[in-house]
């Protein structure tokens, strides 16, 4: 793993000239809860005079020894995880992910965007792994934390050398993704569909264009993924919608419209996320809702607060994905009207575990049986 002093200097005044956060999510690099200092911005009434250079990505090697991630939470579908990459260029506002950045010295505002980490021996890794004796095959799932498919993955083409082993040694996989790049990759996935073990979800927030590019503004537009599940439902690869996360007053007026759009493109399997604040995010969250929609963020976190027990996030298991109170039972109540209506989640297409043939130790010696 990647040896990181922490920078103890990233603050909640740290802003970033409004020119230079063109096309990224956050609005300030927050301090993040490991920071032992804080900084103070003061305006010094010339700030109408700087030329401000673009907030640039800049990737990392990321020297992990390790690709699969174990979790035993259990309000979670998967024990099992790869994540290419850790920090994401889409830039949505409201990834629960933001907060992990901390661990990496980085701050979960801008940083998490613009600082990538990047795993270029994933596939090197995940072939050792699989190999091992001890290791016993369940789904794998990608797209939990950081987009696979975020637009580094265009030139890198980590995502593909993973999916190429998986393919290889017939292993199980769910994905969830916001990029039409997923369409790519078609080649492997309707490989492994074939074979009954792949099952994708894209990840739908929103259909006006205008709140989407706000709140995700590097992720495809709301009818590229749209044509993403029509494109890989058409390939037979079996592909569903998330509509996460649902934030009351925001887009959740939207559940039917979405889910009526993914069904309309092939989509049979429907699910859907509350809005989560963890850590650092609930300030991150605050600083944009303030910024792009003023006029109704004190309604919108009113209404957040009522869904966690008054508070901006209950990170209790069982609570945490669909919240409590009766907005949160609303929402609840409209999404299994509304799949029942449309013919979602009708059956639940399994994914086979029983093909899996681990990989070779040493690629240049064959089996000996």
């Amino acid at each position: 793993m990647r040896k990181v002093v922490p920078r103890a200097i990233s603050t909640p005044a740290d802003h970033a000239h409004p020119d230079a956060r063109h096309g990224r999510g956050a609005v300030t690099n927050v301090g993040s809860r490991y920071d032992i200092e804080r900084r103070q911005k003061e305006d010094d009434g010339w700030d109408n005079l700087e030329q401000a250079d673009a907030l640039r990505t800049v990737l990392h090697n990321d020297t992990t020894r390790s690709i699969i991630a174990y979790n035993k939470s259990p309000d979670i579908s998967f024990d099992r995880s790869i994540n290419p990459y850790r920090g994401c260029e889409h830039g949505c506002v409201y990834c629960f992910a933001r907060p992990t950045h901390a661990y990496l010295g980085f701050s979960p505002g801008l940083d998490f965007e613009t600082q990538i980490m990047v795993k270029r021996d994933a596939a090197a890794l995940l072939r050792r792994e699989l190999a091992a004796r001890s290791y016993r095959v369940a789904p794998m799932a990608m797209g939990t934390n950081t987009d696979p498919y975020q637009p580094v993955e265009r030139d890198l083409k980590i995502t593909r050398s993973v999916l190429e082993v998986l393919l290889e040694t017939r292993h199980p996989l769910t994905m969830v993704t916001k990029n039409h790049l997923i369409t790519r990759d078609i080649d492997i996935l309707s490989e492994m569909a074939r074979l009954n073990l792949v099952k994708c979800y894209l990840s739908v927030t929103s259909l006006d264009r205008k709140l989407a590019r706000a709140m995700e503004p590097r992720a495809s537009t709301p009818p590229r993924r749209i044509e993403a599940i029509r494109l890989l439902n058409e390939a037979g690869i079996p592909c569903g919608v998330m509509t996460a996360p649902m934030i009351p007053g925001l887009n959740d007026m939207e559940l039917e419209r979405i889910l009526e759009a993914a069904y309309e493109a092939g989509a049979r399997e429907a699910g859907y996320v509350l809005l989560r604040l963890p850590f650092e995010l609930k300030e991150i969250w605050r600083e944009w809702l303030q910024e792009h929609y003023p006029d109704r963020a004190s309604k919108v976190m009113k209404l957040v607060q009522e869904t966690r027990g008054g508070k901006d996030y209950e990170p209790e298991w069982g609570e945490r994905q669909r919240g409590e109170g009766v907005y949160a039972t609303l929402l609840a109540q409209r999404f299994r009207l509304a799949i029942r209506r449309l013919g979602f989640n009708e059956k639940r297409l399994g994914i086979r575990c029983d093909l899996f043939t681990p990989p070779e130790k040493d690629a240049r010696q064959g089996r000996l049986f």
